[in-house]
């Protein structure tokens, strides 16, 4: 099992920048892939961004261009570095792991996931 834990969310402004950490633990040099889920209030939990082990980055359309993902192996965390927000990034942001070596396409899907954290909240004022 991969122990997940977010930080760096908070309140910014629109068109403001936040940068947010996961730190793994336990067996984190088996993540394959990790990625970003954010869930906003009233809505179902949604795909962010993901990396694989190879470096192949996959981001939903509505980040494209203003969020980044990295991952630093030997700290042993992942980042997404978000820039230009908008208010419907407001969200709790989620840290997943998949321990699954996948090849092939890559599924924007939360099931591939086993290991998540606990979230942590992203707000941006309009």
């Amino acid at each position: 099992q991969v122990q997940l834990v977010e930080s760096g969310g908070g309140l910014v402004q629109a068109g403001g920048s936040l940068r947010l950490s996961c730190a793994a633990s336990g067996r984190s040099s088996s993540t394959y892939t990790m990625g970003w889920f954010r869930q906003a209030p009233g809505k179902d939990r949604e795909f962010v961004a993901a990396i694989r082990w190879t470096g192949s980055t996959y981001y939903t359309d509505s980040v494209k261009g203003r969020f980044t993902i990295s991952r630093d192996s030997v700290k042993m965390t992942l980042y997404l570095q978000m820039m230009s927000l908008v208010a419907e990034d407001t969200a709790v942001y989620y840290c997943a792991a998949d321990l699954v070596r996948r090849g092939g396409l890559f599924r924007a899907t939360e099931h591939d996931f086993g290991s998540w954290g606990q979230g942590t909240q992203v707000t941006v004022s309009s």
